[in-house]
């Protein structure tokens, strides 16, 4: 115990010692687009529905990774095996469904085409974009 936090206090020494000292300019701090000069802000907002979307795929992703040795020795175990792996299964077909309640696997819900459209303004393009 004692050698590996002392190889890892060194390592760590070591890495700070030879680490590249670098000038830093502010160029080095804009976001890289393909090599083009960046536009607009890196800092935009995405729809919280991606976020939704991206949680319940690694969580079926993950269930994966769980039930596929499951069903490699499902008939080594038992009926005891089976009646868990059904509790899981269940566990996640309750989640999908209060999600698919909920309404968040839609992408266009349906409260949000009941909004009335904003009134149209004679804006100039520049003006636009600072709104």
């Amino acid at each position: 115990m004692i050698v590996a936090v002392m190889f890892l206090v060194g390592s760590l020494i070591f890495a700070s010692i030879m680490r590249y000292k670098g000038k830093y300019s502010p160029e080095k701090y804009i976001s890289y687009e393909c090599g083009e000069d960046p536009t607009g802000s890196a800092w935009i907002q995405f729809n919280i529905r991606f976020y939704v979307i991206a949680l319940i795929f690694i969580i079926f992703d993950v269930e994966i990774i769980f039930l596929l040795p499951w069903a490699v020795v499902f008939k080594q175990l038992g009926m005891f095996a089976f009646v868990e792996g059904l509790i899981f299964i269940a566990i996640l077909v309750v989640g999908l469904a209060y999600v698919w309640a909920k309404g968040d696997l839609l992408w266009v819900k349906a409260e949000d085409l009941e909004q009335p459209a904003r009134p149209q303004q004679n804006l100039r393009p520049a003006e636009l974009v600072t709104k």
